[in-house]
């Protein structure tokens, strides 16, 4: 049982720590899906800060800011895990353009180009451009989530999940040898993305292209590696 007091330094802590939820909301927003609501995050992360209340020890060292922190953003990425973000048919065209990736590399012995995919999966550039654009909306995930160690697949069908099997040093240098070969312009995307955390607008701006078209580029960035990351294992 909370005293009096306990209870009114909890209402004071809830107030004072907020604005850090909307803040969180908000930087995680600008790097996902328009379809994800503001206020869906922002729920998610009271949640994270009640449960931070709960559970925060002084004795463990971190700061209540640290650890509410942390919490915070932990039951937003929690939220985004349950949603299930692509239909059956996409996943199953996402495949098919992983197994036509991976295939044209062994043929080619070289990351083949747009056309070349397009042309081996039987449709139009334009359709598989498009394809791009909707396999991209369920990757766009903060990279510490999709790398993270332990951390659970984001997403209903794992094998559709960037990363999804890299739980250790070994697998970690196969996805670094795998970022290396990629064709620069996707290399240098993937960096502004996930390690200078630019949200697509601003990469676009970089690279003097579309924020649809980095979406494209994206997508297509997270297929090589896929089918490199299934060649090393």
């Amino acid at each position: 049982m909370y005293t009096a007091q306990g209870r009114i330094k909890q209402s004071e802590l809830l107030t004072q720590y907020m604005p850090l939820v909307r803040r969180q909301a908000l930087t995680l927003q600008v790097r996902l899906p328009a379809s994800i609501e503001l206020d869906d995050l922002i729920q998610a992360g009271m949640v994270g800060l009640l449960e931070a209340l709960g559970r925060f020890d002084a004795a463990q060292g971190a700061t209540f800011a640290t650890f509410a922190s942390q919490r915070i953003r932990g039951a937003m990425m929690d939220e985004l895990r349950t949603r299930d973000w692509l239909p059956r048919s996409v996943r199953r065209s996402a495949r098919a353009m992983d197994e036509a990736v991976r295939r044209l590399e062994q043929q080619l012995g070289r990351a083949p180009d747009e056309g070349e995919i397009a042309r081996d999966l039987g449709m139009p550039l334009s359709d598989y451009q498009q394809l791009l654009n909707d396999t991209n909306s369920g990757q766009l995930l903060p990279f510490e989530e999709l790398v993270g160690e332990g951390g659970e697949p984001s997403g209903g069908d794992a094998g559709n999940r960037l990363f999804d099997q890299l739980l250790g040093a070994q697998q970690r240098q196969a996805l670094i040898e795998a970022i290396e070969a990629l064709p620069e312009r996707e290399k240098l995307l993937m960096a502004l993305y996930y390690q200078e955390e630019m949200n697509l607008k601003e990469v676009g701006a970089v690279l003097g292209v579309t924020e649809s078209r980095v979406s494209q580029l994206h997508s297509q960035a997270v297929s090589r590696l896929r089918a490199r990351l299934h060649d090393a294992h």
